[in-house]
């Protein structure tokens, strides 16, 4: 068989938001750059069948929430009727208008782009197949940029219609009158308030004892009334059977106390986390070091053990976000470049995007008695924040924690509608070793949700007067 050989500088596998990130700023940088993606289109799982369609419909979910909310403050609408196909059209319309940009920028920047799936055949070619077609690559860096796939579960049957992991979810194959969603971590939750605000009766079941165990009581506390008259949540429960029926499935679990629990769902969503793709590289055969979990071991300059091998993204462990590979992305571009350049944040962002949102970024106060730190938690309760009052969503809350010693800023949290956009600020302060002073003596707009960040810290600071001053 003739294959078509190619020589190159970098060759990024993968084209999600770590590996076009890397692509398009090692173009920037000048250096001759070749993007594989083994799907038709580009993106990877973030914007084809997870980050982008999911917050499209979870934007629909917040909508439907609103509207009927303002019902108690006399504005009412008739009952939504869902045209499941229209909503899909429109889901997919975002993500092929995002897919085309990314295609366009990398057609601008000259990158070569080649579909189909890649393995190593040493340490400096791949072998990309797409059909009948061959393409050897020889090249002098490679960043592996893969991402994940969900996990599945031995004991669930298989079901190509009524059995989903997250991509099949999102993309709305029907609406289940009963739906069962293994696992409370984010994709769960987010899938929950998707399904529940179009209809479906949800539950979730996880073995776990705690709600977002790695979270603060106080903030998940605020999430979880919120949201428990939307869908129903039981912890510390195990499934002992799935049985196949004609319309769904008889699932029973153990309650407590052993007590056993029936009932028939139309679908499950199989939510249990991710795990890298990194089976169909053939990385054995050139000796690629993974860790117990199988992600790709790597330095700060992100390189794996061979020196010109480069991975970013999910297949590197935890936390597993786009904007943390996005980051990564261009880390390991300038590197190659032969910039000095290391992966080194001081926090990464995390965002549940339900509704009320949780946001989280640097120390949580749990983190911060686990690890013996000296610190002070600043609450401000929503139901004193006028933004949040005047726009009907009171429920939530605002808090910092602060070095004892340092008054430096080292963590925050918020709970409410929008939350995921006031972390900006807290994660910025938090990198440039802001003191209460930096935040409580910035003037903050009035009425706005940010400004709950000014006023917990003038409650660290004692200088509060939008609520009773205990420091005074």
């Amino acid at each position: 068989m003739s294959y078509k050989k190619i020589y190159t500088q970098v060759v990024v596998i993968g084209s999600g938001p770590s590996g076009y990130s890397s692509a398009f700023r090692c173009s920037d940088l000048g250096l001759d750059t070749i993007l594989i993606e083994k799907y038709n289109n580009l993106g990877g799982v973030c914007l084809n069948v997870g980050c982008i369609p999911s917050k499209s419909l979870l934007h629909i979910s917040k909508v439907i929430k609103e509207s009927k909310n303002l019902f108690n403050i006399g504005v009412a609408f008739s009952k939504p009727i869902f045209d499941i196909n229209k909503i899909r059209q429109w889901k997919d319309g975002v993500i092929n208008k995002l897919s085309s940009g990314i295609k366009n920028m990398a057609n601008q920047r000259n990158i070569e782009v080649i579909f189909g799936n890649a393995q190593f055949l040493d340490k400096k070619s791949i072998l990309v197949k797409n059909g009948d077609e061959s393409i050897i690559i020889f090249f002098e860096n490679v960043i592996i940029a893969v991402g994940s796939r969900s996990k599945k579960l031995k004991y669930v049957p298989s079901d190509d219609f009524r059995i989903w992991d997250s991509s099949i979810a999102l993309s709305l194959p029907h609406i289940p009158d009963n739906l069962l969603i293994i696992g409370s971590g984010i994709i769960g939750l987010e899938m929950a308030t998707v399904y529940s605000s179009l209809g479906s009766q949800v539950d979730i079941i996880d073995s776990s004892h705690e709600l977002l165990s790695h979270l603060d009581r106080d903030i998940v506390n605020i999430f979880y009334n919120a949201v428990k008259k939307d869908f129903n949540i039981f912890l510390n429960s195990e499934i002992k059977e799935i049985v196949p029926e004609k319309n769904g499935f008889l699932v029973s679990r153990n309650k407590e106390n052993n007590v056993r629990n029936t009932k028939l769902y139309n679908a499950i969503l199989v939510a249990v986390g991710r795990e890298s793709n990194l089976e169909s590289l053939n990385i054995n055969k050139i000796g690629l070091e993974v860790d117990c979990n199988r992600f790709l071991k790597i330095d700060k300059k992100l390189r794996t053990n061979i020196s010109n091998i480069y991975a970013i993204g999910d297949v590197t462990g935890q936390p597993m976000l786009a904007h943390k590979g996005m980051h990564q992305g261009h880390i390991a571009a300038e590197v190659i470049f032969g910039k000095n350049h290391v992966f080194n944040p001081y926090v990464v962002p995390c965002v549940l995007y339900t509704d009320p949102e949780v946001a989280w970024v640097g120390m949580t106060e749990k983190e911060a008695i686990h690890n013996k730190i000296e610190y002070e938690s600043a609450v401000f309760p929503w139901n004193f924040l006028g933004k949040a009052i005047s726009s009907n969503f009171s429920c939530g809350m605002t808090k910092l924690i602060f070095h004892s010693k340092t008054r430096k800023i080292i963590g925050g949290s918020v709970v409410g509608s929008h939350a995921g956009e006031l972390l900006g600020e807290i994660g910025l302060a938090i990198e440039m070793g802001c003191d209460v002073e930096d935040i409580a003596l910035t003037i903050h707009a009035h009425p706005t949700l940010y400004e709950s960040i000014n006023l917990s810290a003038q409650i660290f600071q004692g200088t509060i007067t939008d609520m009773l001053n205990l420091k005074k």
